[in-house]
């Protein structure tokens, strides 16, 4: 069986060249075998980009030696941690860690609803739910094995996992009495030593990943990872960068209410809840009611009465998990005014000593949970004397210790510098709604008074002075921080870099691709006067030698060699950090409420230049890659015309580093939405590279996502195929505009091409829509129309998507959240839709659409006659 641990059937050799992609914005998805293309479009989209995923053949037997190998060899004692390893099938990652293009590879299994049926499937269980935004990923209840005669057939239509129960009457020598202990279904494994040991088993980018998809299924984070065999216990710095939070503030009515940032950097209080000793009340059933707003409770911790997984902990003590609470602007929802934030440390303080001392060093105030204090107790903290946090305990005391509790409480009292307040006592008897309000003061009264606020880098700088080590700290993960930062440090106006330092683009380009799309017009309107085509094609020439009379500016050099480094760990780090670090050059923007978006629609609707976004568009990685193709194009475009030499090219080795990147997941621009233009040489020679990289041998399939923005397509098509395409942050220029498609004449003319452009390079279109912007029929014919008449003989909407309304192949996707965002529960029908969806692309692309495949060079046709 596979790495996947038999859930991965064998690819036929048929199938090994194949590519596939999907478009939309565009990714792009292959294995070493297959590749998929996402083009996530639209229609009033900025740009249309392109990604890529690996669709992967599953490889045969690499799951270590066999027991007959382990007898050869003398038996040594077996750690913990090495013994939750080979039961969970990943003691091959130790050496070559688990990688994120291991965890997105796309097999036939992909396009069935399996259940874990051993515990080597339950880290592949936990990462594809986690990437679907299940909100059951962690469960770890496994289905149990029948016998291979009477295990039921999966249908690959079936949704709901079915755990099998057997019937005692059908075995002579079964106990009459046993009827009452029916088998259930196995939980040999802890969620957070699931969680732990996957964690152990990940490089960098992968824990980033497996963290951010937590974020947003609300779960509680990883902060502090233990190491029980080498007690190397890592603070996760690096992993949390990815996460991004927004929150409200009251009042929410004005413009800016909603506050954008980075969890590693935004301050907030911090409040530890931890166990000394024995406890009889749950912290982490405690934290969720804190965190709960009225009746409905959220796990965000998990606890032992989830009953998903309910072993003891055998590696995830000294475990530091971290949550928020992000307020709404709501008063009527928002149990705090402000961000706070809430740890967990699992375990018992005393066999946790350095994580305790942490905590006790970044919050504003530690809840101790105990039964009892004794001598034992009352000597662990002594040692905190001096200590700036306060305290809290919270007793549930045995019968006859009342007296020993309070003898060492009051010797505690003065040390800590607590007075009676500090000291609350739940038993069975308390009412625990109560309780919790109770803490929920608490909380609010030291959040409202002086108190330290820290961010997560506070708390790694924190660490690393305890001697923790800080998974940042790497020498790869510098250097590519150190570039970053000397190209960040020159940006103080992003409107001024760009027209400083990228300057190739803006009015160059908008005249170049302005003549390029007159010189398309005139070729298909019959015959056009040829010195009126001398002169366009003269024009364009004076263009592009005016581009190549520039030289890179110095940050985009910088920014070339930081992805052409050796180094593949290297060149990965850089680009995610040039990711943040060009988000937070300039003073980032505040977004505005959806009230306010709402309000302001109507007023830019009508004489109002659409080419111009409301908000500027923030600087990214995408304004080098532009950059890039510019240069490319305008290179290109001179040796085509006999003015430049071929081998005095200075940029021709630029498509094979873009494609680098799109190989390890970073979407490509193919169309910019300012321009709405395509820089064709460049796309041809991303295209050609891609061709040589798959030995000229390759099948593809496009799949786009069309639809206005804040429809959905990049979460569609992130959730479904792991990309990483940009969602929210005012990506979209078009995003404060989506109501404007009967309104803007011109704008629409644009956006109508630009789809059918897209429609015309797709084997499969995913239209999304939101019925409020097509409330009106008139609405949506006269969209369809304008294709048509744009299309001159292309396939249309109805005729290009495999979807067929009468077979039921039409989904209505529920909304991403349960409730109100930003503390709103992940919708399960979101999940459940989106899997549905994806198998049934997934088997229409493997089988319906075999006959359409297109090779590289078809698309790249495709892409010039369009």
């Amino acid at each position: 069986h596979s790495d996947l641990g038999e859930v991965a059937p064998e690819i036929k050799a048929s199938d090994r060249r194949t590519a596939v992609a999907i478009a939309g914005k565009v990714g792009l998805v292959s294995t070493r075998k297959q590749i998929c293309f996402f083009w996530p479009i639209g229609i009033l989209d900025s740009s249309t980009t392109l990604g890529y995923l690996e669709w992967r053949e599953m490889e045969g037997d690499d799951d270590g030696p066999n027991e007959a190998q382990d007898s050869d060899f003398p038996t040594v004692e077996r750690s913990r941690l090495q013994e939750m390893l080979s039961l969970l099938g990943l003691e091959t990652y130790q050496a070559q860690k688990l990688s994120l293009q291991d965890s997105l590879q796309i097999s036939s299994d992909s396009m069935k609803n399996w259940a874990p049926h051993a515990p080597k499937d339950l880290p592949w269980s936990f990462l594809r739910k986690l990437q679907a935004l299940n909100a059951e990923a962690r469960n770890t209840t496994m289905v149990l094995d029948a016998t291979p005669d009477a295990r039921p057939v999966e249908k690959e239509s079936q949704v709901e996992e079915e755990t099998i129960y057997w019937d005692t009457a059908d075995d002579i020598s079964a106990d009459i009495y046993s009827f009452s202990e029916l088998p259930t279904p196995d939980t040999p494994v802890n969620p957070l030593d699931l969680l732990c040991a996957l964690l152990l088993s990940s490089d960098s980018f992968l824990q980033q990943e497996i963290v951010l998809k937590m974020s947003l299924c609300q779960f509680a984070l990883p902060l502090v990872l233990p190491d029980p065999e080498n007690h190397y216990h890592t603070f996760l710095l690096w992993a949390m960068r990815g996460t991004v939070r927004t929150w409200g503030s009251q009042p929410p009515r004005a413009v800016g209410s909603f506050r954008e940032d980075s969890v590693v950097l935004s301050r907030a209080p911090a409040f530890a809840f931890v166990r000394m000793e024995v406890s009889s009340n749950s912290k982490s059933q405690l934290l969720n009611a804190v965190l709960s707003p009225g009746h409905r409770q959220r796990d965000c911790f998990w606890h032992r009465d989830l009953n998903l997984g309910t072993n003891p902990r055998e590696i995830a003590d000294g475990l530091v998990e971290i949550s928020w609470f992000l307020p709404s602007g709501r008063e009527d929802l928002d149990i705090f005014p402000e961000p706070v934030a809430f740890l967990n440390l699992r375990g018992d303080i005393g066999s946790h000593w350095l994580q305790f001392k942490l905590l006790t060093e970044i919050s504003s105030a530690v809840f101790i949970l105990t039964d009892n204090i004794s001598k034992k107790e009352y000597k662990l903290l002594y040692s905190m004397k001096g200590s700036a946090t306060k305290y809290y305990f919270i007793l549930s005391p045995y019968r006859g210790k009342r007296n020993t509790n309070l003898r060492f409480l009051n010797r505690l009292i003065p040390v800590l510098k607590m007075d009676h307040s500090h000291v609350l006592v739940k038993v069975s008897s308390t009412d625990s709604a109560g309780f919790v309000r109770r803490v929920r003061a608490i909380v609010a009264h030291v959040a409202r008074s002086p108190c330290r606020r820290v961010s997560v880098e506070d708390m790694a700088n924190a660490a690393r002075k305890l001697g923790l080590r800080v998974d940042e700290d790497c020498a790869e993960c510098q250097r590519a921080k150190g570039r970053m930062e000397q190209i960040t440090r020159k940006i103080k106006d992003s409107d001024a870099y760009r027209r400083d330092e990228l300057r190739l683009q803006g009015d160059p380009w908008r005249k170049a691709a302005q003549v390029e799309k007159e010189l398309c017009q005139v070729q298909w309107a019959g015959d056009p006067p040829e010195k009126y085509r001398a002169e366009l094609r003269h024009r364009l020439l004076e263009l592009r030698m005016q581009q190549n009379g520039h030289d890179p500016a110095w940050g985009l050099q910088e920014f070339i060699s930081g992805i052409s480094s050796p180094s593949l760990g290297e060149k990965q780090y850089f680009l995610r950090w040039m990711e943040w670090g060009l988000a937070r050059a300039a003073q980032p923007r505040p977004r505005p409420s959806p009230e306010t978006t709402l309000t302001l629609r109507p007023k830019h609707c009508g004489a109002v230049d659409f080419g111009e976004p409301l908000w500027p568009e923030p600087l990214g990685v995408e304004h080098f890659l532009r950059e890039m193709g510019q240069f490319y194009e305008a290179e290109s475009c001179l040796v085509e015309a006999g003015k430049l030499p071929a081998g005095q090219r200075r940029f021709a080795h630029f498509p094979g580093l873009a494609l680098e990147l799109l190989l390890r997941g970073l979407p490509l621009e193919l169309i910019d939405g300012n321009t709405l233009s395509t820089p064709l040489r460049w796309v041809t020679g991303l295209l050609k590279e891609l061709h040589v990289r798959l030995e000229r041998r390759s099948r593809l399939v496009v799949l786009s996502a069309l639809g206005v923005p804040g429809t959905g397509k990049s979460t569609l098509l992130n959730t479904m195929f792991g990309l990483r395409f940009a969602t929210g942050r005012g990506r979209d220029s078009g995003g404060l505009i989506g109501g404007v498609l009967t309104e803007a004449g011109e704008r629409f003319e644009q956006e109508a091409s630009l789809a059918t452009l897209i429609m015309g390079l797709s084997n499969v279109t995913v239209p999304r829509e939101r019925k409020q912007l097509l409330a009106q029929p008139r609405d949506a014919s006269r969209a369809t129309v304008q294709m048509e008449d744009q299309g001159g003989g292309m396939r249309t909407l109805a005729g290009l998507a495999f979807c067929d309304p009468e077979k039921q192949h039409v989904w209505h996707i529920p909304g991403l959240w349960h409730g109100v965002p930003p503390m709103a529960a992940v919708s399960l029908g979101y999940s459940e839709a989106i899997f549905e969806l994806k198998r049934c692309l997934l088997e229409n692309i493997r089988n319906g659409l075999s006959n359409q495949n297109k090779n590289v060079q078809q698309l790249i046709e495709l892409v010039r006659r369009l």
